[in-house]
């Protein structure tokens, strides 16, 4: 059986269960609590970084490695798109949601309203959520400005950028800091990948001590 050491409300384990689901090749979810550094996980990744990927005999690290790992090995359906170009930009808009929506989003809104409280680092820094509540703006018309474009975020066909985008909004959905009526475009893109059956496991996540919102499941919002 295939593992993913996972924690529900991370990005990064998101985007690869996506990417498992979308290819449907069967995983059992391991829920890893790493940031208290137990010394077999830190076997497996000694940078003490989730998701890791248990294939065979095969352990494998980094989200993105992953992913394009799965996408050579099973390449169909296929989420990396036919040219180099397309290639490119994909993976630019999985680098930017990563990186830069990671930092100036998802660790400052999920950071501290949810991270700060499972591993009792203390209190929310109002100063990080306001920044985080004022940046995700920003990055949702740079989106709205990419799909009045495109059918998806890197071009005509859904790809990894799609995901980590998703991955993204869906655990800040999960506590509630999405305004999605700030654009109907990205509304809808996000409920044409909130509908698709690769998301199902993640609309299902439950996580103790933060309950679902009520809008959160729900396919038409």
């Amino acid at each position: 059986m295939n593992r993913l050491y996972h924690y529900p409300l991370s990005p990064f384990c998101r985007k690869v269960r996506l990417s498992l689901a979308e290819k449907k090749i069967e995983v059992e979810l391991v829920e890893e609590r790493y940031w208290e550094k137990d010394p077999d996980f830190l076997r497996r990744n000694p940078a003490g970084k989730v998701p890791v990927l248990k294939m065979g005999n095969r352990t494998m690290a980094d989200s993105t490695a992953i992913c394009e790992y799965l996408e050579d090995a099973h390449p169909t359906p296929a989420l990396l798109p036919a040219t180099p170009e397309g290639r490119y930009e994909m993976r630019r808009l999985v680098a930017w949601f990563d990186d830069k929506f990671n930092a100036e989003v998802t660790t400052k809104l999920m950071g501290e309203r949810v991270f700060r409280k499972v591993m009792g680092t203390g209190y929310p820094d109002s100063t990080n959520v306001k920044a985080g509540a004022k940046a995700i703006k920003y990055h949702i018309d740079y989106m709205t400005w990419l799909l009045d474009q495109r059918r998806w975020l890197a071009g005509d066909q859904m790809s990894l950028a799609d995901f980590a985008a998703a991955a993204h909004l869906s655990c800040l959905d999960y506590i509630s800091d999405v305004d999605w009526n700030r654009s109907e475009v990205v509304k809808d893109w996000y409920a044409k990948i909130k509908s698709r059956p690769a998301f199902r496991s993640i609309l299902a996540d439950q996580v103790p001590g933060f309950p679902q919102p009520a809008h959160y499941a729900d396919l038409d919002f």
